[in-house]
């Protein structure tokens, strides 16, 4: 027979397990990161991300002048230019590596940044979901082992 505290250890567990599991599956299977940026007049959108090789990269910037510095590794895309009204940058990694793109806003209106982005994700995440999964189990085990024997002061 579980005990009330048992019952809510086990229950509080459960929660655990359960938010943990969908994180981590939810973090492993979208690594796509959907971009809609408005940047101010005289500001910057800086993106930064580490991409592997023949990940599939799209940006779209509008507004009515801005600079573009962009950076890939090894042989890959380069843009230090000025532009008017629209870009598409539409580009696949050659490389594992660093991805840098520095979007400034030089015109008279705001810019919108839209676009698909392909990243690897960060391990620290993924060992975070691991860890909440495993102190969920804990919780469950030891919410199991006092409704089987009481220990003294419970």
């Amino acid at each position: 027979m579980l005990t009330k505290k048992s019952a809510i250890g086990i229950g509080i567990g459960s929660v655990a397990v359960i938010l943990g599991t969908f994180f981590l599956l939810q973090s492993l299977t979208s690594n796509v990161h959907d971009v809609s940026d408005i940047v101010d007049i005289g500001k910057s959108d800086v993106f930064q991300f580490d991409a592997q090789k023949h990940y599939h990269e799209s940006l779209n910037v509008t507004g009515s002048s801005f600079h573009v510095t962009m950076k890939t590794p090894a042989d890959g895309l380069k843009i230090d230019n000025d532009f008017k009204n629209e870009i598409s940058l539409d580009w696949f990694s050659l490389e594992n590596g660093k991805h840098f793109i520095n979007i400034t806003n030089t015109g008279g209106s705001v810019l919108h940044v839209t676009g698909k982005l392909q990243a690897i994700t960060n391990p620290l995440i993924f060992t975070s979901h691991l860890i909440v999964i495993s102190s969920g189990v804990l919780i469950i085990g030891i919410s199991a082992v006092f409704s089987i024997r009481r220990p003294k002061g419970f």
